[in-house]
């Protein structure tokens, strides 16, 4: 049956998502159940928590999401599973509910890369996605940075050697005492503070490498704040949450650029979690039409995991005659291109 509809699932950390997506672009329902509650109190995600979670919510937010849409299983075309990378127990759970309903009601299975998920978000703005172009896409558990020659193809250009830049976030937010996740309480945090204030450390910007590292940026937060506190000496936190949200946001953009220049694209895409951070998206605008570039990322609600983008994704790899058979595994370090 050609509908169009493809039922997106996605359960790769600690959010239980499904979402049916029409032709690739269109959103007809994207039901996200986070856990974020359940985790703040751990300060971080808990894999086998998660997992038990995403066991009682998979088939509850599949419904919600068949109902929102005012479809049914029998009406999808195709069912795409985020396969990795990401927890491998969380990732299971997923992967075997859409192969138990493929495999029931005679559905095409594609399995799809979550950071090409990502990607992908960005064609459920409506915004024409013109290749050859350039794509950040920063989380909490990824740094990648890469050129997209043509739709469905990637070069890795770099990646980070240590700590994810949103990692580096949750961390230094949680020695704050500030709830997880990290990220956005930083940006408020920072809001009103002199990013020049403390001059924090800029991994790997020597030009000489497209690969990030904000392992030294978070241990010197660290050991600014414990300093401080040894001296007792009080700190600035506005001034530090912006400083330090802006020694990652200059490396991020620096190396974002300089691959749009060098690869001479006309457009630059971000995405993940960490593309929701205002400051960062308004700093790149600014730099990119500076240079005669165009800028894309999702609306906010599209940057965190969703199965929005899972459905997109998987819509268009099903359209180039992809599929998975039902040895569809859960892979947590899958790569893009694998």
């Amino acid at each position: 049956m050609k509908s169009g509809l493809t039922l997106g699932i996605e359960t790769s950390c600690d959010e239980t998502a499904a979402a049916v997506i029409k032709e690739g672009r269109e959103i007809l329902s994207n039901v996200v159940l986070s856990q974020v509650d359940i985790h703040r109190k751990y300060g971080g995600v808990v894999p086998e928590v998660a997992s038990r979670h995403h066991i009682e919510a998979v088939f509850p937010v599949i419904h919600e999401a068949f109902q929102q849409a005012g479809t049914d299983l029998k009406d999808m075309e195709v069912i795409a599973v985020t396969y990795g990378p990401g927890l491998v127990g969380s990732l299971l759970v997923g992967v075997a509910a859409a192969k138990a309903m493929a495999y029931a009601a005679g559905k095409p299975l594609v399995g799809v890369n979550h950071i090409e998920g990502h990607i992908y978000a960005n064609f459920l703005t409506g915004k024409e996605i013109r290749p050859p172009l350039v794509c950040l896409t920063v989380s909490g558990g990824h740094t990648d940075l890469l050129v997209i020659p043509r739709l469905g193809e990637y070069e890795i250009l770099g990646r980070t050697r240590d700590d994810a830049a949103g990692e580096a976030f949750d961390k230094v937010a949680r020695t704050l005492g500030l709830p997880y996740p990290g990220g956005p309480q930083i940006e408020r945090l920072a809001q009103g503070g002199d990013p020049g204030a403390v001059e924090f450390p800029r991994g790997l910007l020597d030009g000489e490498t497209y690969d990030f590292s904000f392992s030294g940026l978070k241990t010197a937060a660290l050991n600014y704040l414990n300093e401080a506190k040894q001296k007792g000496k009080e700190v600035p936190l506005a001034d530090f949450a912006a400083s330090f949200q802006w020694a990652i946001i200059d490396v991020l953009t620096q190396k974002l650029l300089a691959a749009a220049e060098e690869y001479r694209v006309e457009q630059v895409i971000l995405s993940g979690g960490v593309a929701a951070n205002k400051t960062f998206r308004e700093h790149v605008q600014a730099q990119a039409a500076a240079r005669g570039m165009e800028l894309l990322y999702p609306p906010v609600h599209l940057c965190t995991d969703n199965a929005a983008m899972i459905g997109s994704a998987g819509y268009f790899r099903y359209l180039a005659g992809q599929r998975s058979d039902y040895s569809l595994n859960a892979v947590a370090n899958l790569r893009l291109g694998e």
